[in-house]
């Protein structure tokens, strides 16, 4: 399946962050993460229902095993799917030929922190862009809402506290941004419209099938149309 997957460098190879979520993904059951995250699921169909059945272009950083993305083409969207694992990538691949989707499901690999997919898309989504390998996380948050094509939309869906299946869990020093801080680090100027900006909680499942109640940080701008 590797052959489907697109972006990769020699510079990707070397780096701490494909070490650690090669390593993550090896241990993680293939089915785990392959549902799309009802959060995002929940924001894109109330605000972009339109985009996916006029066939429209979809981003999806740190795709992990495929959930969102397999669902955001399933509604006709047009999806790249970016990670830094190609074992996620790999399995990302295999779920879309099996679902019949693997003409609008894009693998491709990266590791933000040194190079971003080129292009314009209707929407950006990063579903909990966490990770313990030091990266500029805002500034690729920012690159992220400059890939948001005008009228298009960008929805970040972050941990805003810990589940006790997490990796980072046991870290009592972790903290996370507001709904408001994450906003403004995007540092969007004029031309953006908040559509969501909020930290609700909800019943989360973990992958051995135990529940917490878990907060998260939902952040959703769209960009004006140009004159």
């Amino acid at each position: 399946m590797s052959s489907d997957i697109t972006g990769a460098t020699d510079s990707t190879d070397s780096t701490d962050s494909t070490a650690f979520w090669e390593n993550h993904y090896a241990g993680v059951d293939p089915q785990w993460g392959t549902r799309p995250n009802a959060v995002l699921a929940e924001a894109v169909t109330a605000l972009a229902p339109e985009r996916g059945a006029g066939g429209g272009r979809a981003l999806d950083l740190g795709c992990g095993h495929g959930g969102d993305a397999l669902w955001l083409a399933s509604l006709g969207w047009d999806v790249t799917a970016v990670d830094v694992s190609a074992t996620a990538l790999e399995r990302v691949a295999a779920g879309a030929a099996a679902a019949g989707l693997a003409d609008r499901v894009h693998p491709s690999r990266h590791d933000l922190a040194r190079s971003f997919p080129d292009g314009a898309y209707e929407l950006v989504t990063a579903s909990y862009f966490h990770t313990p390998v030091e990266i500029p996380r805002e500034q690729v948050l920012r690159r992220a809402a400059e890939a948001v094509a005008p009228g298009g939309l960008l929805v970040l869906v972050e941990h805003a506290s810990l589940a006790p299946w997490s990796w980072r869990d046991g870290h009592e020093d972790v903290t996370f941004p507001s709904p408001e801080e994450v906003l403004a680090s995007l540092r969007l100027g004029d031309g953006w419209r908040t559509e969501r900006c909020h930290a609700p909680e909800r019943t989360a499942t973990g992958p051995g099938g135990e529940t917490a109640t878990v907060t998260d940080n939902v952040i959703a701008v769209r960009r004006a149309h140009q004159d």
